[in-house]
């Protein structure tokens, strides 16, 4: 039977030192002793004390509190690696870690949900798309836009609109920056087999001076639009607001006039996952 003792060290007069058998350990800090034995594996909980001749673990009382910490945020589904860096930062930060953990899950679980929506309308072969999203419809002035066009497929997409983004900012500065909100215009199917080709533009307003970069005139146009959170903005789910406009101006009489694109008119980077943060639009008449 393990039992639990007292070795006291040099200058701490067993403070904190007493050792519990794994039994016991486990008890009191709500771990199993299978769980123990795969955090010591993992190096995230090690005993005290293991005996040579028969390989009993001894923790000391003091581990306690670090043990039901593990205990508390293996409830949460946390990784073990993400454990042992709460577990070993300081106090003071540990709060913050747990914080950007949870952030990360409930992003995540807002993309699940967008993605289970999407699946459920395509396996039921569409119905249910017009009540996904509401669509909206605005006109929309002539104005000058800075371009940057590629042809890429799907995978490279997002990296290419971040960067694309940058220089069409750093472009728009002489100019007083953007002047509005910027969109990306697909003149092509983009897959993971087709390449588009994809259009970023950059509204700025010239005031008559000369415009260097590459640009063009965006005609006036009246636009049906789904406005969408950040969490639906991921490939493959944000294709059923693709496919909801598409159907609505349909249903509703109307013809595709244009491209189809999407509109960033906040803060994608700072925005949460129900952030509203794009409209995906259609030109129509």
């Amino acid at each position: 039977m393990e039992d639990a003792r007292v070795v006291p060290e040099p200058g701490t007069q067993g403070a904190g030192t007493r050792l519990l058998g794994t039994g016991e350990f486990a008890r009191r800090s709500r771990l199993s002793v299978k769980a123990l034995r795969l955090y010591e594996r993992q190096g995230l909980l090690r005993p005290a004390s293991v005996d040579p001749v028969n390989g009993y673990r001894r923790y000391r009382e003091d581990q306690l509190p670090p043990a039901r910490l593990v205990a508390l945020l293996r409830r949460l589904d946390m990784p073990l690696a993400v454990v042992g860096a709460i577990v070993a930062a300081p106090e003071d930060r540990r709060s913050d870690l747990v914080a950007r953990y949870w952030d990360g899950v409930e992003h995540r679980m807002a993309v699940q949900r967008a993605l289970a929506a999407h699946l459920r309308v395509v396996l039921a072969g569409g119905e249910g798309l017009s009540d996904m999203y509401e669509i909206r419809q605005r006109d929309v002035a002539a104005r000058v836009v800075l371009t940057e066009q590629r042809h890429l497929r799907q995978p490279d997409l997002v990296e290419w609109i971040g960067a694309a983004m940058g220089r069409a900012e750093r472009a728009a500065a002489p100019f007083g920056g953007a002047a509005g909100a910027p969109y990306v215009v697909y003149h092509g199917e983009v897959n993971e087999d087709s390449d588009g080709p994809v259009e970023l533009c950059f509204p700025i307003e010239p005031g008559g001076a000369e415009v260097t970069a590459a640009h063009r005139v965006e005609e006036a146009h009246r636009e049906a639009y789904a406005r969408l959170p950040k969490a639906h903005v991921v490939f493959p789910q944000i294709l059923s607001a693709f496919d909801a406009v598409a159907a609505w101006l349909e249903e509703n009489g109307h013809a595709v006039a244009g491209a189809p694109r999407e509109v960033y008119f906040t803060d994608f980077a700072a925005a949460g996952p129900d952030d509203e943060v794009c409209d995906v639009a259609f030109p129509m008449r």
